[in-house]
């Protein structure tokens, strides 16, 4: 193969990118942004890949979440505290379901950038360019909005700073407190329509209880009131990851310095495209979305390209296919890597496949597909034999109406309410919360199925 360097994507096809009309003023801000700190370190992005190397044999399992994409208008402490909020309730009920540790990883600090169906959409017979994130042009439906302006990285840089500042007090202060973290999901629990969820919520207070009996409390364990997080996003805007990637000098190794985990999407993954090219050549955690074009042969060299070496918890395969379509393409995937006998960690993500447009005009996603998507996913591992590893969502801890259902259920009619997002319609709290159940119940009954065979 190829020896890698880091602008080497820039001789590949690309699309999905903007094209920039002031070659100066987008050559000054790669500049600035190659003479700024990495966002994150090799040290982290090596532990990430050894904790996802034991998700992948089943000692782990991964929680992946937060915002479609963040917005720089919709900024704030509170959004950042609440989506980890959610995140480390979802992770505690996933942690009692699988009782393995949970691996948490943010969609936070770098996801500005998302892939569009159209390069033009059209308001009122005005065509425009697409709206590609903040880190790109303006959601402003306008010609000025719309242009590429590459300013908006170093903004996009700022916010994912203190993002991950923030983070890091919350994830090392004692504001994940496991005993806390659980008093949060007792409240959710409370409630008439979540009464289903409160037998697993008893047990889990249980545990806790014996632990504190036993001497193990958050006054003699940092391990109960402090977490890992890490952060991920799609690796869109290939300028902008060029710019933050560094070299490692313990290992000699180049690192995306722009987050943790990087994954390449569905529209990008063209095995001899420039996201391919870029994300093969880093040391992080590399995450493939697979919907239902993924072809075995694709799939066999993409295999080969972001893990030449075979190397555990490297590469995340991100299962997208839609409620109803999993067991038509899971599998044949499933026995491509087989024969490839690659390492992966395998992910459903329920989300991206399961939109639809409302009665109302909006752009939603019934909470019922979603499950059922998930649902379908550990069905077809369990039939296989394989190991569902984790799972993928679009949340936040804000009270959205942007998807349909879920005990507090949100009706079509509800969308307009508070329906805040730019892009994709995200899970609220108490959706998020309500899945991490449901999931957890997959999870154990997965366990029990494999004790039971095992003797």
């Amino acid at each position: 193969m190829a020896e890698w360097v880091k602008s080497g994507w820039r001789t590949k096809p690309r699309i999905q990118m903007p094209e920039y009309t002031d070659e100066d003023a987008l050559n000054a801000v790669e500049a600035q942004l190659a003479s700024y700190p990495p966002l994150v370190f090799a040290g982290e992005a090596r532990r990430l890949k050894q904790e996802l190397g034991a998700a992948a044999r089943g000692e782990a399992f991964l929680l992946q979440g937060g915002d479609c994409a963040e917005s720089f208008e919709q900024f704030s402490a509170d959004g950042i505290r609440d989506t980890f909020k959610v995140m480390l309730q979802m992770a505690m009920v996933l942690t009692y379901g699988a009782k393995v540790p949970v691996v948490k990883v943010g969609r936070m600090a770098g996801q500005f950038a998302k892939p569009r169906s159209a390069p033009t959409e059209t308001v009122d017979g005005v065509e425009l360019p697409s709206y590609r994130g903040d880190i790109i042009n303006e959601l402003d439906f306008s010609a000025k909005s719309r242009i590429p302006d590459p300013r908006k990285m170093l903004q996009a840089y700022t916010q994912a700073a203190a993002t991950l500042n923030l983070l890091r007090a919350f994830s090392t202060g004692g504001y994940a407190d496991v005993h806390q973290v659980h008093s949060w999901t007792l409240g959710f629990t409370e409630g008439e329509k979540a009464a289903k969820y409160r037998d697993m919520a008893s047990r889990i207070s249980d545990a806790l209880d014996f632990m504190k009996s036993a001497g193990i409390n958050s006054g003699t364990s940092a391990a109960l009131r402090t977490v890992d997080f890490y952060t991920s996003h799609e690796s869109l805007l290939l300028e902008y990851e060029e710019a933050l990637t560094r070299l490692d000098s313990t290992s000699g190794n180049w690192l995306a310095g722009s987050g943790h985990m990087i994954w390449i999407g569905d529209r990008t993954r063209q095995p001899d495209g420039a996201h391919v090219e870029f994300c093969r050549g880093v040391l992080n955690p590399i995450g493939l979305k697979c919907g239902p074009s993924m072809t075995s042969d694709d799939l066999k060299v993409l295999l080969h390209k972001l893990n030449p070496e075979n190397e555990e918890g490297r590469l995340t395969l991100i299962a997208r296919f839609g409620a109803g379509n999993v067991a038509e393409h899971l599998p044949r995937l499933i026995k491509t890597v087989q024969e490839e006998g690659a390492n992966v960690l395998w992910v459903c993500d329920p989300m991206h496949g399961n939109t639809i447009k409302s009665t109302s005009g909006y752009k939603t996603r019934p909470f019922d597909s979603v499950l059922r998507e998930v649902r379908e996913f550990f069905g077809v591992h369990k039939a296989e034999g394989t190991i569902p590893g984790g799972v993928h969502f679009e949340m936040t801890g804000q009270d959205v109406t942007e998807c349909i259902g879920g005990v507090r259920a949100v009706t079509d009619g509800d969308l307009s309410a508070r329906y805040h997002t730019a892009c994709d319609p995200r899970l609220n709290a108490s959706q998020s919360l309500e899945l991490a159940f449901l999931v957890a119940e997959e999870l154990s009954d997965l366990r029990d199925s494999r004790q039971a065979k095992a003797i």
